[in-house]
């Protein structure tokens, strides 16, 4: 029987059903039909979450207001739509860090210069330039006055770096790995 509901429907039978080949592919053609309603159920259920849903993403982008772009990749259109939901009330620090963090997924730090009228959001543990700093720029522009500017401090990987790890950048380049995907990526 490859049905585990079936499985499970054939263990409420009276014993003297398990020789009948009728009553076991009965019940696994009802199992199997009952794996797929379950399986059903559950992939509609994740569309209720942003954090699971694939092709409920759709309805959420349509009921927050932000146009669909099916070329970009599901984790980041989950990313912009959670950004969105985060980034509701006063505008604030912990707002921006909130929203930022949403994105990036790693430890961000903001910090405000009010003699200059902006403020900086610094990507802490994220190697490089994140791959949808586009929509999380968007993001901010929306949820900030429009009286501050914003900057982004990034962190990359360093010679320093490198070398406390007890390598060479000539070990590292035989491995195949160019300048610039240690640069921004680090040696993963």
């Amino acid at each position: 029987m490859n049905s585990l509901r079936g499985r499970e429907l054939f263990s409420y039978l009276p014993v003297y059903y398990e020789t009948s080949r009728v009553m076991l592919s009965d019940m696994d053609a009802k199992g199997s039909e009952l794996d797929a309603l379950y399986q059903a159920l559950n992939s509609a259920a994740d569309q209720f979450f942003v954090r699971t849903a694939t092709w409920g993403l759709e309805r959420w982008e349509m009921e927050l207001g932000i146009p669909t772009d099916r070329n970009k990749p599901i984790e980041q259109r989950r990313a912009v739509l959670e950004s969105k939901l985060r980034g509701a009330g006063t505008f604030s620090g912990a707002l921006v860090k909130n929203v930022a963090e949403a994105y990036d997924g790693g430890t961000v730090e903001v910090s405000f210069q009010p003699e200059e009228w902006g403020f900086t959001v610094k990507f802490v543990d994220t190697l490089g330039i994140p791959p949808n700093l586009e929509d999380l720029k968007a993001a901010i522009e929306e949820i900030k006055p429009a009286h501050l500017a914003v900057a982004y401090a990034f962190r990359f990987y360093t010679y320093v770096e490198l070398a406390a790890s007890g390598l060479t950048y000539g070990d590292v380049a035989a491995t195949g790995k160019t300048y610039g995907a240690i640069y921004n990526r680090g040696l993963k």
